[in-house]
């Protein structure tokens, strides 16, 4: 499985996958092979199927389960090539709900809540730009362009970098924490000056901020990135331009915004009427 493992991971990199991807694909086949105890070039579809329903038994996401299938597809199509067709091992059907979103004042309150500069300004800068926290954890300060008010990500979903437009009120946040901190090279540097703040960090900085905040909504990082497409729904801006600017790489997957911008229209329709006073 060693050998196997190395040029799994060889064709990856040769493709350009992202490092966490590649250790994802390898651990889902190394998990595929011990479950059976053997190595993957003696395994074949029953196997697969078992595999799959065994992971089902375990009750894993829907995520979890669709990695395994991708890092099947791809290690029997390109590293161990076999004579049955790849595409019919099976994804999940994805549940997808309508994710939380904050109102305006919500992410006012839970913004201001942090103590910590650096949490305060990084959880502003994902509400700001809409980035994913990976792509705002590994941000350097060369990717800030205060001239051209732009922010790049260069840690995109499936490598892709984009450039994200900044507002002159975030531009004066980030110049107040660099003021402070004097960070070199990632803004947002951990424990270790080389290295990124760890994501578990910032995940503990906005489940204190919402606490202190007192919001009830069930808020994540990834909630600032669900308000920030929301708000820019409810102010005009286009679909096409928020699949842009998140860095969606299918405009369906950016529609759900319009759901749940009508949602939030709904609740407030039906709020006005119990208000009416009758005649």
């Amino acid at each position: 499985m060693a050998l196997l493992r190395d040029r799994m991971a060889e064709d990856l990199r040769i493709r350009n996958y992202s490092p966490r991807t590649i250790e994802t694909y390898v651990s889902m086949m190394q998990r595929f092979a011990h479950q059976f105890d053997k190595p993957p070039s003696q395994l074949g579809l029953a196997e697969i199927r078992a595999f799959q329903v065994r992971l089902i038994e375990q009750k894993v996401s829907w995520s979890l389960f669709n990695q395994a299938v991708c890092a099947l597809r791809f290690f029997f199509r390109v590293t161990l090539p076999r004579d049955f067709a790849v595409e019919h091992i099976p994804f999940a059907k994805r549940k997808r709900p309508l994710p939380t979103v904050l109102s305006v004042e919500e992410v006012r309150r839970l913004l201001a809540a942090p103590s910590n500069t650096k949490h305060r300004t990084i959880l502003s800068l994902i509400y700001a730009t809409g980035l994913r926290l990976t792509e705002a954890t590994h941000l350097r300060v060369s990717d800030i362009d205060g001239e051209r008010m732009t922010v790049h990500v260069r840690r995109g979903k499936g490598g892709k970098p984009r450039m994200v437009p900044m507002s002159a009120a975030l531009r004066a946040q980030l110049r107040a924490y660099w003021l402070l901190d004097r960070p070199r090279d990632y803004l947002f540097p951990g424990k270790r000056p080389d290295r990124p703040l760890h994501e578990t960090s910032v995940q503990h900085a906005i489940a204190k901020a919402r606490l202190e905040a007192r919001i009830e909504k069930p808020a994540s990082v990834h909630t600032l990135r669900h308000s920030y497409a929301t708000h820019l729904l409810e102010m005009g801006v286009d679909l096409r331009t928020i699949q842009q600017l998140l860095g969606h790489g299918s405009l369906s997957t950016t529609s759900i915004y319009v759901h749940v911008t009508g949602r939030l229209l709904d609740s407030a329709n039906k709020a006005i009427d119990l208000l009416a006073i009758p005649t």
